[in-house]
């Protein structure tokens, strides 16, 4: 099934997308931020655009592990984008993926522009979501993609 994944931000949205058989993750363009509903909106027309069965939103809690308000403004995106599109829809712990995403451009020799890191980010997320997914399907189907309010 294909997998998308939003890394959400303020300014930014990042986006990948994996084949259907879970197997390559790729980017998608960054879509320009334009708050809750109007990023909604064109993720949900992505989703459909790509025929996709589940999407990843990352939540970007603090390091802390507490919410703050970018986790809250994923948590309403998620929300948002069930309503619309009708598939599951599961929240990622996405800490640290930017940084991970910029170790991961400068390796490859690469500048790290911040639309870059977006969706290097993006990417992150999803192959840490299918890494899981491999290896406890069940126990993610069951309780990551039920609800907006999960965190895994």
């Amino acid at each position: 099934m294909r997998i998308l994944a939003v890394d959400p931000g303020m300014k930014r949205i990042g986006l990948a997308l994996c084949d259907e058989l879970e197997i390559s993750v790729r980017p998608l363009p960054v879509l320009t931020a334009r708050g809750v509903e109007r990023d909604a909106l064109a993720i949900a027309e992505l989703a459909r655009a790509h025929q996709v069965g589940w999407i990843v939103v990352g939540l970007p809690l603090n390091m802390d592990g507490t919410v703050g308000p970018s986790a809250r403004r994923a948590r309403k995106l998620a929300h948002r984008l069930r309503a619309l599109t009708g598939l599951p829809v599961a929240l990622w712990d996405e800490r640290l993926t930017s940084v991970e995403a910029e170790m991961l451009l400068r390796e490859r020799g690469e500048r790290p522009t911040p639309e870059r890191v977006d969706q290097v980010a993006a990417c992150v997320i999803l192959q840490d979501f299918l890494t899981a997914l491999r290896s406890d399907r069940a126990t993610i189907e069951d309780h990551g993609a039920t609800s907006p309010e999960s965190t895994l």
